[in-house]
């Protein structure tokens, strides 16, 4: 039985919902599926996004290190079945850690992706650029492919091949993220587009890192547009396997996340100085349109 009822696990709950609010797309499509399911993705999200803020704001690598090593610990623990205490510890675990236990008595939230995905952040305090597209895809995998692994159980679903297109959602939504923040990992000198790209269209390290904006740099940023468009497409099918009452939350993040894709488009592929996003209307609005579109589909089915 679920420790939901008692007031610590509440407390850790509230705290890993007060992070996933800083995701604003996630948090509004977490918020069409049932409460359990709602909290147990809010833990999810709180250790991802606690994880991956470590590569970025740690400070000295060995520090960072340390930190992964930290949560790579406390995660092994819950699997062992060892109760994690509220109060926390260096890494502000024991909140995350007190609501991923309790998930676990409800949802079979796999520890691998976890760890892949710990692997992932880790390669960010080492690697600052990737020579093909094979790199930057083992990359995505890790952290972020991971999270579509970690989720699908609390999700629920009827085919085994959601697991792919979960996977393939992931990879859709980091090459989103990626594109969407060029202008911002450039200036932590981060170069995630692939070299073997930047020959291809003739664009330079160098012009990237000035914030240049040329026709290569347009014909460079369209076929990155039409290679997460590819995975998205992969990932589509997958909602109609998810459980029924999980499909419209999922649905609505593959679609608002999709969108960013065509605002960077109408920003005029300006990804140095403006930040593509999706305006809170522009959610509401989507609601009745996508609920009606997965009713369709099950009707279909």
């Amino acid at each position: 039985m679920a420790l939901w009822q008692s007031s610590p696990v509440a407390s850790a709950y509230e705290y890993c919902r007060r992070i996933a609010q800083t995701s604003k797309t996630f948090y509004w499509g977490s918020l069409f599926v049932p409460p359990p399911r709602r909290r147990a993705l809010w833990a999810v999200y709180a250790f991802c996004r606690t994880v991956d803020d470590i590569a970025d704001h740690e400070g000295e690598q060995s520090r960072a290190y340390a930190a992964l090593d930290h949560w790579r610990q406390a995660l092994l623990r819950v699997y062992q079945g060892q109760s994690f205490p509220l109060e926390g510890g260096p890494g502000k675990e024991g909140p995350i850690m007190s609501a991923w236990e309790d998930a676990l008595h409800s949802y079979a939230i796999p520890l691998q992706p976890a760890l892949h995905l710990l692997d992932g952040v880790e390669s960010d305090l080492r690697r600052t650029r990737y020579a093909t597209f094979q790199e930057l895809y083992e990359y995505s995998y890790r952290v972020a492919g991971t999270v579509g692994l970690l989720t699908l159980p609390i999700l629920g679903y009827q085919d085994e091949r959601a697991r792919a297109a979960a996977v393939a959602l992931g990879i859709a939504m980091q090459l989103t993220n990626i594109l969407r923040d060029i202008g911002e990992d450039a200036r932590r000198g981060r170069i995630y587009l692939p070299q073997e790209d930047l020959d291809r269209f003739g664009y330079r390290e160098v012009e990237l890192l000035a914030g240049v904006i040329n026709q290569a740099f347009l014909s460079l940023l369209e076929f990155q547009i039409d290679r997460a468009h590819h995975y998205y497409r992969l990932a589509r099918p997958g909602i109609n396997w998810l459980d029924a009452d999980s499909r419209l939350a999922v649905m609505l993040s593959y679609e608002l996340y999709r969108r960013i894709l065509d605002r960077i488009r109408r920003n005029r592929y300006d990804v140095f100085s403006k930040r593509a996003f999706v305006p809170t209307q522009e959610k509401i609005l989507a609601v009745p349109r996508y609920w009606l579109e997965v009713r369709r589909d099950a009707i279909r089915r």
